[in-house]
């Protein structure tokens, strides 16, 4: 019996190793691919390789599937919002985002690779500093005050929904920073 457990322990171990390392490299930053097809159809491409979704300006509807990324003049398609619910970006593909200068709307639920410095480089890059204004974090277990507290370079927010974060230790404290910096930036909190 022992034996069997700990097979099976080593089995998940190696399954889990193996995922990170595919998920790591659907978050590899071409950059030769990049001035190619131009920032956003490039992170249009990440983002739907890794399990996320996103919304072209002047579009209702959510593009998912890879295959049926819309084709035409580069440049024409700008990203407008994200939804990397339960996707696998991480920290290594936010390069991907840099060039975005239309990017209004960003959702990271139940993402698992999200960190801190996910936050940290999403809030350094200059397009986004202008152009995000709304940001929801749900159930992100490694984001913590830190990341949270780095969102404040992002000039435009105006909307933050912050929930199911167990790494927040210090809400009122983190929540006072961001609206210090930003006093436009209306928090929705359910932390506990």
């Amino acid at each position: 019996m022992w034996l069997l457990s700990r097979n099976a322990a080593t089995l998940q171990k190696n399954r889990r190793h193996f995922w990170g390392w595919l998920n790591a490299v659907f978050n590899k930053v071409d950059y030769e691919r990049i001035k190619a097809v131009g920032p956003d159809r490039a992170a249009a491409e990440w983002l739907l390789r890794c399990g996320a979704k996103v919304r072209f300006q002047g579009f209702e509807r959510w593009q998912q599937d890879y295959n049926g990324l819309p084709t035409g003049p580069l440049g024409r398609y700008k990203i407008q919002a994200i939804d990397a619910t339960e996707s696998c970006i991480m920290h290594r593909g936010f390069d991907h985002l840099e060039g975005l200068k239309s990017l209004e709307e960003m959702k990271l639920c139940k993402c698992i690779y999200i960190e801190d410095a996910c936050l940290e480089r999403l809030s350094s890059m200059p397009n986004l500093q202008e152009s995000l204004g709304l940001l929801e974090l749900v159930s992100c277990g490694n984001v913590t005050d830190r990341g949270v507290t780095a969102l404040h370079r992002l000039r435009n927010l105006e909307y933050l929904v912050l929930s199911d974060l167990p790494g927040i230790r210090d809400k009122e404290a983190t929540t006072e920073r961001l609206k210090t910096a930003l006093p436009r930036l209306e928090v929705v909190m359910d932390l506990d």
